[in-house]
């Protein structure tokens, strides 16, 4: 088991549930857009919102922001360490650094820094901003630099006596990042996993449920952020999705059928709209969304509440058991209703 840090009222590692990260996409110059972000991201079901801080003249800002919102916060610090020092001093929960671009020279302010307002730091090696001089040290082999990279930052932050550490390697390569992961999974320290620069969602989701669930499967992983060229929101959502296809977050577990010749109702339409709808709910229950007879009555008798076609109509089952028959066209709006006395009941 890893040593545990606290981040803000969040805990990673030491046996704590995997928390869900995202990252805000507007300047934090911008404050009541980045409010705005952040609020969104706590209603999706964020954990940890991280927020770039690129330079001196952002840190006010940043103080702004952090006076106004209980969410737990990162700041995301590169190229100069005055500016990790300042976002500590202005309330940040936690400290990301890249050993990438900030040398060892400029580490010793950063931990004396941390260490006085008790704010954990992760160092975060990307595969795109590995350090080159440990690259041509390691002949081109990205891999193993930058595990050296990582592994030579800890061992400078372990004789500075400072441990309130979260580490990540994280690359666009899935098979790179499982296997540096794995790396990490010698050492007493929380880990960070994602899969960086993933792209767009369709390609992205994939690429992160593959080395994101890989790892968790494994026991490697105590926070996750699935990057996404896409709303910050769309992370929090893929990242929940991974942790409760895993069971290792409660909520609602939603399952729908492919569609088929047999489907006689609007299928993708309404376990889109029912899906919508639920999602956020902080319940644990199961429901089904099913387009015809073979396999919806058995998913539906599986389910706390479920949906089935049925010759153009939809049958309602609860509880394994049917109990109401309606139009197509009414489907949808009566089962939210359901769906809503169920988990007022709950």
């Amino acid at each position: 088991m890893t040593k545990q840090v606290k981040v803000g009222k969040v805990k990673i590692g030491g046996g704590a549930p995997v928390s869900v990260q995202s990252m805000t996409n507007v300047s934090v110059l911008d404050i009541d857009s980045t409010l705005k972000q952040i609020e969104d991201l706590e209603k999706a079901g964020c954990d940890i919102a991280r927020i770039a801080v690129p330079n001196l003249n952002a840190l006010e800002s940043f103080k702004k922001v952090r006076l106004q919102t209980d969410m737990p916060l990162v700041a995301d610090v590169h190229f100069d360490a005055r500016i990790a020092v300042g976002a500590i001093e202005a309330g940040a929960d936690k400290v990301r650094i890249n050993p990438g671009n900030i040398p060892l020279s400029q580490l010793d302010s950063i931990i004396d820094c941390a260490r006085c307002h008790r704010v954990p730091i992760r160092i975060g090696v990307n595969g795109g901003s590995v350090d080159g001089k440990i690259l041509e040290e390691c002949n081109g082999n990205k891999l193993q630099a930058l595990k050296s990279n990582l592994a030579k930052y800890v061992r400078y932050f372990e004789s500075k006596n400072f441990d309130d550490l979260v580490l990540s390697v994280k690359s666009s390569d899935v098979t790179e990042m499982v296997e540096a992961n794995r790396f990490l999974a010698d050492l007493p320290y929380p880990v960070h996993l994602g899969v960086t620069e993933a792209g767009l969602s369709n390609q992205g989701i994939v690429k992160n449920s593959i080395g994101i669930g890989s790892l968790l499967l494994n026991g490697i992983g105590d926070t996750i952020r699935v990057s996404l060229t896409a709303n910050p929101v769309e992370e929090v959502y893929a990242g929940l999705e991974i942790l409760k296809a895993l069971n290792l977050r409660g909520g609602v577990k939603f399952v729908s059928c492919p569609k088929c010749g047999r489907c006689s109702i609007d299928l993708e339409n309404i376990a889109k709209e029912v899906y919508d709808y639920a999602r956020t709910i902080d319940k644990n229950i199961k429901i089904a969304v099913m387009g015809c007879e073979v396999n919806g009555p058995g998913e539906c008798r599986d389910a706390d509440l479920g949906l089935a076609g049925a010759n153009g109509c939809c049958v309602f089952f609860k509880n394994g058991q049917v109990y109401k028959r309606v139009k197509s066209i009414e489907a949808v709006e009566l089962f939210k209703k359901e769906i809503e006395l169920l988990t007022n009941d709950n």
